[in-house]
């Protein structure tokens, strides 16, 4: 079945894309300029090994940038990356912190847009343009 996309279609998901590459991207700037403070965050939210899973964020997040710009993994990244999204905003903006500072119920509830716009992403895949053809389950 041919998918056909019309110029504003192939316009919009490239531009969400190239959105989502520089979200995945600024993250991983910000942890590779300093790892440590990446860490020392981690550690202060409670987590073991916060050097170890700094790096594994960081590789994630590489790769969601890697798979926004080519296409290639889209699916399975953009699922991946919902659920670590999610995972997120409770684990560093969760209930427990919204006693102590209101504006974390802000920073908690803007992770799901973000996971619904990568659940989007994994459903309809990186789109005809600019896109590898591989990929989970028959999408990139």
């Amino acid at each position: 079945m041919e998918n056909t996309q019309s110029t504003w279609q192939t316009v919009a998901i490239l531009i969400a894309r190239l959105i989502f590459a520089a979200m995945f991207a600024m993250a991983v700037v910000f942890k590779f300029m300093d790892m440590g403070a990446t860490a020392g965050y981690i550690a202060a939210a409670g987590f073991p090994f916060p050097l170890f899973l700094a790096w594994c964020a960081a590789i994630l997040e590489a790769l969601l940038v890697i798979a926004f710009l080519t296409g290639a993994l889209l699916t399975p990244l953009a699922l991946i990356g919902a659920v670590y999204v999610i995972f997120l905003g409770f684990a560093f903006h969760g209930p427990s912190h919204w006693a102590a500072e209101q504006a974390e119920f802000g920073a908690f509830m803007s992770h799901f847009p973000f996971a619904a716009g990568l659940l989007y992403a994994a459903v309809h895949g990186p789109g005809s343009v600019l896109a590898l053809k591989q990929g989970w389950p028959g999408r990139a």
